[in-house]
C-alpha cells in the first residue's frame, strides 16, 4: 500500500510538470514584425473645386503600397483627413480591410472637410493619409506619408435640429405652431439644452412635452422609454425615440408643477434631466434686435408664452457677423457660429453661409441658434 501511494504521488508530480511544460509552448502564437508604414502614391492634381450639384461622382482616388506586419493576414487601412500636418484633429472619412485603394465622393469629400474644419466657399489646405492597423481593435496602428492638395468646398450642414411640442410648452400639442427649437451646445452637437417656462396647470397629464426633429411632422419624436400612461414626470432617464430607438411612439417628458426649468437631452447617450431652475431676479430686456454685418438691424420678438425667449423668422443672413443688441445698449456675442453662448462684449457671432434663418436666444443663459431653412 505504501508504495502504491509513492507510486500516485509520483505520477501527480509529473502531470504538473506536463501541463507547465504545455503552458510555455508558444508555436500557435501569432506573433508580427514590426509593420512597414502604407505609402500613399502620389496625387495627380494639386487642387479641387467640389462641384454641389454632381455630389455622387468620384472625386479622389487613393493608391497606397500595403503594410507588411510580417504575416498573412488582413489588414485595416482608415482614411484620414484633417486641417493641419500634424492631424491634431484628424476626421476618419472611410475604413476598408485587405484593400490598397480607395475611391471617395465629392459629398465624402466635403463633408471630410466640414468636419476637419474648413469653411465652405473658401480655399483651403486639406491633408489625408492612411493608417494601418489590425483586428476589430484596430492593434499596432502606423501611419502612411501625408499628401495635401487645395479643396474649394461647399457648405454642408452637419447639424441635427430639434423642437418642444406638448402641453406643458409654447405650442401645445401642435407640431407645426412656431416650435421653439432646443439650443445646441456649441462643442458637442450631440447636446441639447431648453431653459424656460413649463405650464403644469392640472393633473397627471399636463405639464408634459416631447422633442420632433421637424415641424410639422410627428416623427421622428423623442420621449421616455415608459409608455403614456406609465410616464411619470421624473429628473432624469433615459430617451426613447420613434424610430430611433423603436416603432412605437416614446412616452412623455413632464414637469412636476409650474415653473421654469433646465431640460437637457444628450442624443449620444440616449439621456435626458429636468431640474428646477430659479429665474428670479432675471429681467428681460424691453427690447432685443438683431443686426451685423450680416443683416440690417432687425426687432425680434418674444415668445407671448415664455418672455425670456426671442425669435426672429425667415431673416436672411448674408456671409459676416451679427450680434443681440437690448434697449439698454448692451450687445450681446459670441464666436462660434450657428449655436453657442452669447455673452455682452462676448464678440460677433459668425455667420458663414447666406440663406433663409430662424434665429432664437434666451435672455436667461444667452444661448442662441442660427437655423438656416432651406440647406
Amino acid at each position: 500500500m505504501k508504495k502504491n501511494k509513492i507510486l500516485s504521488a509520483v505520477s501527480i508530480i509529473g502531470l504538473v510538470f506536463l501541463f507547465l511544460s504545455s503552458c510555455d509552448d508558444t508555436t500557435d502564437t501569432f506573433q508580427i514584425s514590426a509593420p512597414t508604414a502604407p505609402i500613399l502614391a502620389d496625387l495627380n492634381f494639386t487642387s479641387i473645386e467640389l462641384d454641389a450639384v454632381n455630389t455622387s461622382n468620384p472625386a479622389l482616388t487613393l493608391n497606397w503600397v500595403e503594410s507588411d506586419y510580417g504575416q498573412q493576414t488582413a489588414v485595416n487601412y482608415a482614411i484620414q483627413f484633417a486641417n493641419d500636418e500634424g492631424f491634431t484633429n484628424p476626421v476618419t472619412a472611410a475604413s476598408i480591410t485587405g484593400q490598397s485603394a480607395l475611391t471617395l465622393s465629392i459629398s465624402e469629400i466635403n463633408a471630410a472637410a466640414g468636419n476637419a474644419g474648413l469653411n465652405p466657399f473658401e480655399w483651403a489646405t486639406l491633408y489625408t493619409r492612411v493608417v494601418a492597423s489590425l483586428g476589430s481593435q484596430n492593434s499596432e496602428p502606423i501611419n502612411s506619408n501625408t499628401l495635401q492638395f487645395e479643396v474649394y468646398p461647399y457648405f454642408n450642414y452637419v447639424f441635427n435640429d430639434y423642437y418642444l411640442v406638448g402641453n406643458g410648452t409654447a405650442p401645445g400639442w401642435n407640431n407645426n405652431a412656431n416650435n421653439p427649437p432646443l439650443f445646441r451646445d456649441e462643442s458637442n452637437p450631440n447636446l441639447f439644452y431648453y431653459t424656460g417656462y413649463f405650464a403644469k396647470p392640472g393633473g397627471f397629464d399636463e405639464g408634459r412635452f416631447k422633442v420632433l426633429e421637424s415641424r410639422g411632422l410627428w416623427q421622428p419624436q423623442w420621449g421616455v422609454t415608459e409608455s403614456e400612461g406609465s410616464d411619470t414626470p421624473k429628473t432624469e432617464g433615459d430617451i426613447a425615440g420613434n424610430p430611433g430607438t423603436q416603432s412605437n411612439d416614446p412616452g412623455r417628458f413632464g414637469v412636476p408643477e409650474t415653473g421654469f426649468y433646465t431640460f437637457t437631452i444628450d442624443f449620444s447617450t440616449k439621456k435626458y434631466t429636468t431640474q428646477p431652475f430659479d429665474a428670479s431676479g432675471i429681467t428681460s430686456p424691453v427690447t432685443l434686435s438683431i443686426q451685423g454685418s450680416s443683416v440690417a438691424t432687425t426687432a425680434m420678438t418674444p415668445l407671448a408664452f415664455d418672455g425670456h425667449i426671442w425669435y426672429a423668422s425667415g431673416l436672411r443672413l448674408t456671409p459676416g457677423d451679427v450680434t443681440f443688441i437690448t434697449d439698454g445698449g448692451a450687445t450681446w456675442g459670441s464666436t462660434t457660429s450657428f449655436s453657442g453662448v452669447a455673452t455682452d462684449g462676448g464678440g460677433s457671432i459668425p455667420v458663414i453661409v447666406e440663406d433663409d434663418y430662424d434665429v432664437w436666444f434666451n435672455d436667461l443663459t444667452g444661448r442662441y441658434i442660427l437655423i438656416p431653412l432651406n440647406l
